[in-house]
């Protein structure tokens, strides 16, 4: 490859790449961090978990609202490989639909649930990075 040929391939490499970058550290915001984490994080510890199923478009719902904070979110996958059978942990729990949330003190909401419900229902303060 002639130096024009690799300049040019790698200007169109930087067309590229540039916007990439600038839309993962200003758009997307730190690697590991989201913009819910503290709420989610105060969710797990008042003892609120998430029941949900890979397959259930609810629940990829809920998780999309949380974003890269969902990580921080008590879950528990109910369905088995197939999405035919539930896991023995959710039958024992009584979850019959997805998602269902549940709080520490026992009381639980059955499908997707706004940020603000979830700040009121946990006493958590709704904290955005």
């Amino acid at each position: 490859m002639d130096k024009k040929s690799l300049g040019l391939t790698l200007g169109m490499l930087g067309l590229v790449l540039i916007p990439i970058a600038i839309y993962g550290v200003v758009v997307a915001g730190p690697a590991g961090s989201g913009r819910y984490d503290q709420l989610a994080q105060c969710l797990t510890d008042k003892g609120t978990k998430m029941y949900g199923a890979y397959w259930c478009t609810h629940c990829q719902s809920q998780k999309r609202l949380f974003g890269k904070s969902f990580a921080k979110i008590k879950y528990i996958e109910c369905s088995l490989p197939g999405g035919q059978e539930q896991t023995q942990e959710c039958k024992d729990a009584g979850v019959n639909s997805y998602p269902t949330w549940e709080f520490g003190e026992g009381s639980r909401l059955e499908g997707e649930v706004s940020l603000d419900t979830l700040v009121k229902k946990s006493n958590c303060e709704e904290v955005s990075n």
